[in-house]
């Protein structure tokens, strides 16, 4: 395993670590990385659902808002700062019990923002659950 895929699996634990929202990443894995790509995983569990059983939107949501943040940390420019757009379309839903295979895209990094998209697809049948697009600041440059 090289040092940054440890650094970026160590940054995942430490986000989930602090007992506040973003705990509710606790079961996405870290499957790899490259620069400009990310792919995790995650089983979509009961505490991950709505009353329909399947995978709650907010956390399709928090998961669009915080995993190209990750990815982004893999950059040369390495600097996310806040998010600036957020944008989510929902395709179809994830049940309990099925593997959610999440992956980012950087599309784009100028002087003071980063574009992501990011998509959220079942693993058994490859059928897109939803899709993010994700807009970051980056500082002044």
């Amino acid at each position: 395993m090289s040092g940054l895929t440890q650094n970026v699996q160590q940054m995942l634990k430490a986000k989930v670590k602090v007992r506040r929202f973003d705990r509710v990443l606790e079961k996405v894995a870290l499957v790899s990385h490259a620069p400009g790509r990310m792919v995790c995983e995650m089983k979509v569990e009961e505490e991950h659902a709505n009353v329909m059983g399947t995978l709650h939107g907010g956390l399709t949501a928090s998961i669009v808002d915080n995993i190209p943040t990750l990815a982004l940390l893999c950059t040369e420019r390495g600097v996310p700062r806040v998010s600036v757009d957020l944008n989510i379309t929902y395709r179809s839903p994830a049940k309990i019990g099925e593997d959610v295979v999440i992956t980012v895209y950087v599309l784009r990094q100028g002087k003071t923002l980063a574009f992501a998209s990011v998509d959220l697809t079942n693993k058994a049948t490859g059928k897109l659950i939803a899709q993010g697009r994700h807009i970051k600041h980056l500082g002044s440059g």
